[in-house]
């Protein structure tokens, strides 16, 4: 990335119908975005929602962005925010690749994967009997356990909101959740939304069955 440049990632409801995509990459161009990649997220009947990673000049106001899109009638930015550098966009069948090559490693491939492929701020392997972290990525917490009281849907994928304070330090977040093999789990950690969506609970639903 050039150093004058910046890149956020906006996730976009819009219409799905001919030209919606077209017309909110016009409208971000007109504030200079460059489009980096786009992702459909998720789709319903007449609506569809997209991420949209796009790098823009420093200085650019996250307004300007956002009232770009939201000029085009029946489209909103559900969520907005900086987009860490080096992460880029991944795909699932990406992390599958590199899973059934190394099955032994599959469970730490996902992990480490996690906060690129779901667009989290961390993520953690955990034993789903007492909490104990098996492994995590470079932002997670540096504990030796994370609690459970939170994480009751261990054996099925769902997500919850957890209070500022559930571990001391850290503020309220939004957490996933999926089992893995061997009594143990992923867990999903999101800061500042959005809130995860069925079809992202889907994909950490496969994708954690494949570990086994």
């Amino acid at each position: 990335m050039r150093d004058n440049r910046v890149v956020f990632l906006l996730r976009v409801g819009l219409p799905d119908r001919p030209g919606s995509l077209g017309a909110v990459a016009t409208a971000l161009g007109t504030v200079g975005a460059d489009i980096q990649a786009v992702e459909i997220v998720e789709k319903h009947s007449g609506f569809a929602v997209d991420d949209f990673m796009v790098e823009v000049p420093v200085g650019t106001l996250p307004d300007a962005l956002i009232t770009a899109c939201t000029t085009i009638e029946d489209v909103s930015v559900l969520w907005f925010s900086h987009y860490p550098e080096g992460w880029g966009l991944q795909a699932d069948v990406a992390v599958l690749d590199e899973m059934t090559e190394n099955p032994a490693e599959a469970a730490s491939i996902l992990t480490q994967a996690a906060p690129t492929v779901f667009r989290v701020n961390w993520a953690a392997q955990i034993d789903s009997g007492d909490g104990r972290v098996l492994d995590r990525t470079a932002m997670a917490p540096e504990v030796d356990r994370l609690p459970l009281d939170p994480l009751a849907h261990l054996n099925s994928s769902g997500y919850v909101e957890v209070d500022e304070g559930w571990l001391p330090g850290w503020p309220e977040m939004l957490l996933a959740a999926a089992p893995l093999k061997n009594r143990s789990a992923l867990v999903l950690a999101r800061t500042g939304g959005p809130a995860f969506i069925k079809s992202e609970l889907a994909r950490l639903r496969h994708l954690a069955a494949l570990t086994g």
